[in-house]
C-alpha cells in the first residue's frame, strides 16, 4: 500500500476497555462506502464466489475511484471484503467486475507466498481445486445460485447427539426429545498425531451414551472444522495427524463411525449446529448462532427456516482493522474473529487486565479466570466487557452480510457472569455507533445447561430416520 488506510480505522464511540486500539470493520466500512458515494466518483464491484455444484454467491458493493487519495482504504476494504465472503459463502473460483487492478490485486494476495495464501490453501483442501481469481465484465459475471437444505428438528426415537470441541467432547442420550442423559468428556485432540486416539474418544463418548438408552435409532453429530457429505475436509482437531494418515483415517472417521454402528448418522460444522439449536430454543428463523469455545463457531438459519450450507467459519472473517490486531498462530492474520470470541480471547485479555495466568491448558486458564470473575475481581469483568464491545460491533458487521434478526452466543466463555456481561457491553457498543441495528437486532444465552450441552442435543436431531 502506498499509504496507511484512515477512513477504515475508525475509533468505536465505546472504547473496548482493554483493547483501545481496536478499529471496528463496520464502522470502518460504513465511513469508507459514505465517502466513496459523497465523492461522486464511486465505481461498482460485483464479486461472485463459485463453489461446489456449481453453487454461486454475489455481492455488490462500490469503491473509491482512483486519484482520490484512497487507494490504501480501497485495498484493505476489498481485501478484508473477499476475505469476510470466502470464509462465509465458501468457493474456488472468484469472478471480479470492476476495476482491473482490483482483480489483478487480489490475484496477488491470494496466489503462493502472498498474504492470504494460508486462505486459498484451505481452499483448495475443501474443494479440491486451486483458488483463482478471473477479471470479467459485467455481463460476463455468473448469475447467483444459491440452495439450502432443510431444517433437521428431528427427535423421534432414541438417539445420541455429540458436539466436538477443541477441548471438550460433549454427548447427549435423547429419548423422544427429551435429554436423559449428557455429559462432558475431556479430551486434546489437536496435539495427537494417531487418528486412532480421536476414533477411539469418540466411540468412547457413543458407547457411554448408549447405555443409557434401550437402543440407538440415530446418531447426529457437530464438530469444529469443515464438513462435507460426512467427511472431514480441513479441521484444527486433526491438525497434529500427518497427511497421509489424515486422508485415509482422520477424512472418513465420521463415515467409518457410521457403517460401524449401522444407524442413520449425520455430521455438521458446529456454527450449523449452533444455529439449529437456536432455531429450536427460540421457535424463530433468521437465527445467527456464535459458539465461543476454543475458537469461534458460526452457524446461520434463514429467513425460511433452512441451513444454507455455506461455511460460516467465522472465525477466520476480519472483525479488527487495527494495523496492531492479535494475530491468529494457525492463518497469521491479523484481526480475525477467533482471536476475539473464544477462550483464545481470554487468554489474549488477561495480560492486559493484569492477570497472571496459570501455566495450563487454555480451557482450564479460562475457568481461573471465570473463577476470579466470580469473585468479583473487576480486572476478570473488563475482559468480558472488552469481548462484548467486540460483539456489538461484530454484529453490526455481520449484519452486513446476513439477513438476521436475533444472535445466539453458546459455548463456555459465555458461562456464568461473563455470559451477561458480554450481552450487557454488546448492546451498549450497538446503541452508541448502530442505532439502526440496536432496535431490530435481539443477542441472547440460552440456559446454562443448554448453553453447555445444547449442541450435543441439537445434533442428535440432525438425522431422519
Amino acid at each position: 500500500m502506498s499509504a496507511l488506510p484512515h477512513l477504515l480505522l475508525t475509533a468505536p464511540s465505546l472504547p473496548a476497555p482493554l483493547d483501545p486500539g481496536f478499529r471496528p470493520a463496520a464502522l470502518g466500512n460504513r465511513r469508507y462506502l459514505a465517502e466513496a458515494r459523497r465523492s461522486g466518483k464511486a465505481r461498482p464491484l460485483a464479486l461472485a464466489l463459485e463453489r461446489d455444484h456449481g453453487l454461486v454467491s454475489v455481492c455488490r458493493t462500490e469503491v473509491c475511484a482512483g486519484g482520490e487519495g484512497l487507494d490504501a482504504d480501497t485495498e484493505l476494504y476489498v481485501e478484508r471484503l473477499v476475505k469476510f465472503l470466502l470464509w462465509q459463502k465458501g468457493g474456488w473460483r472468484l469472478a471480479v467486475a470492476g476495476p482491473r487492478e482490483i482483480a489483478d490485486r487480489l490475484r496477488t494476495v491470494y496466489r503462493a507466498g502472498g498474504a492470504r495464501a494460508f486462505d486459498a490453501e484451505i481452499v483448495r483442501k475443501v474443494y479440491d481445486r486451486d483458488f483463482v481469481v478471473e477479471h470479467v465484465a459485467e455481463g460476463k459475471l455468473p448469475a447467483e445460485r444459491e440452495s439450502a437444505a432443510p431444517l433437521g428438528g428431528h427427535f423421534d426415537g432414541c438417539r445420541i447427539g455429540f458436539d466436538l470441541g477443541a477441548s471438550d467432547y460433549k454427548v447427549s442420550a435423547v429419548r423422544e426429545g427429551e435429554a436423559i442423559f449428557a455429559t462432558e468428556l475431556p479430551w486434546d485432540p489437536s496435539t495427537q498425531k494417531d487418528p486412532d486416539y480421536h476414533y477411539a474418544k469418540i466411540q468412547e463418548g457413543l458407547k457411554l451414551a448408549a447405555s443409557k438408552l434401550p437402543r440407538v435409532d440415530a446418531i447426529g453429530g457437530s464438530t469444529a472444522g469443515i464438513v462435507v457429505a460426512n467427511e472431514i475436509k480441513v479441521a484444527s482437531l486433526f491438525r497434529s495427524v500427518p497427511a497421509d494418515r489424515f486422508a485415509a483415517k482422520a477424512r472418513p472417521i465420521f463415515l467409518n463411525l457410521a457403517a460401524e454402528w449401522g444407524v442413520p448418522f449425520e455430521v455438521a460444522n458446529d456454527g450449523d449446529v449452533t444455529a439449529l439449536a437456536g432455531g429450536l430454543s427460540l421457535r424463530e428463523n433468521a437465527v445467527l448462532g456464535v459458539a465461543m469455545g476454543s475458537s469461534e463457531a458460526g452457524g446461520y438459519l434463514d429467513p425460511q427456516g433452512r441451513i444454507t450450507g455455506w461455511l460460516n467459519e467465522l472465525a477466520f472473517c476480519p472483525v479488527d482493522y487495527s494495523p496492531r490486531a492479535a494475530v491468529d498462530p494457525w492463518s497469521g492474520d491479523r484481526g480475525c474473529g477467533a482471536l476475539y470470541f473464544s477462550q483464545q480471547a481470554v487468554v489474549k485479555l488477561a495480560a492486559p487486565a493484569g492477570i497472571e495466568l496459570p501455566k495450563a491448558h487454555p480451557a482450564e486458564q479460562l475457568l481461573f479466570v471465570q473463577d476470579l470473575l466470580a469473585k468479583g475481581d473487576p480486572r476478570a469483568a473488563k475482559i468480558f466487557e472488552t469481548i462484548g464491545i467486540s460483539l456489538g460491533h461484530a454484529m453490526a458487521l455481520y449484519a452486513e452480510r446476513y439477513d438476521y434478526r436475533h444472535l445466539l452466543t453458546l459455548g463456555r466463555v459465555t458461562s456464568g457472569r461473563g455470559g451477561d456481561l458480554i450481552l450487557d457491553n454488546a448492546r451498549r457498543a450497538l446503541a452508541a455507533d448502530y442505532p439502526d441495528l440496536a432496535e431490530r437486532l435481539r443477542v441472547s444465552l440460552p440456559d446454562e445447561q443448554s448453553k453447555r450441552v445444547g449442541q450435543a442435543v441439537a445434533a442428535a436431531s440432525l438425522p431422519k430416520r
